[in-house]
């Protein structure tokens, strides 16, 4: 009776365990491989990243009242520009100023960009009042403080008004 024959009892409850802790065991490790492999995605999304997503105020002074000048922005865009507070007694003393920052907005929402801003002729200087509280709520949203304040707190600053170049000395 030299028999090598063995016998194995495998219980189904047993086998029904094994094999799905080897399935989860399995699918974490392909998980933890395709997030942390070098080149993720997530890098790609940060370097397009400009902005914090929000809305950002700005204080703007016209004969001792105050507006707020609101830029609402996601990660890539500038969303909408609009005074927060603008009231009727504003908006008879200087009636130009709800058609001036209309026409910057739409300007910044074609380019995307602060730059590229033609002021009207109409209203040069408030528009370059207005523009300067736009771009102080768009360094605050800004993902790079230090290049915001590069681009936007340059010492030496030109200006373009009705064709002329001014340049201005920040401190």
């Amino acid at each position: 009776m030299d028999s090598k024959t063995k016998i194995i009892v495998l219980h189904m409850k047993e086998f029904i365990y094994t094999a799905g802790f080897a399935f989860l065991g399995i699918l974490l490790i392909i998980l933890l491989i395709v997030m942390f492999r070098p080149g993720s995605h997530s890098e790609s999304t940060d370097s397009k990243k400009q902005y914090t997503p929000g809305v950002y105020t700005s204080t703007l002074t016209l004969n001792n009242t105050n507006l707020e000048v609101e830029v609402s922005v996601d990660e890539s865009r500038i969303n909408s520009i609009r005074f927060s507070n603008l009231d009727e007694t504003v908006t008879t003393m200087f009636p130009l100023i709800q058609p001036a920052i209309e026409d910057i907005a739409d300007q910044i929402y074609e380019t995307q960009s602060l730059d590229a801003v033609q002021l009207s002729d109409d209203t040069p200087y408030t528009s370059q009042v207005i523009l300067d509280a736009i771009r102080q709520a768009a360094e605050k949203a800004a993902v790079d403080k230090t290049a915001a304040l590069l681009l936007y707190r340059k010492d030496l600053v030109t200006r373009r008004l009705k064709g002329f170049s001014i340049f201005i000395l920040q401190q």
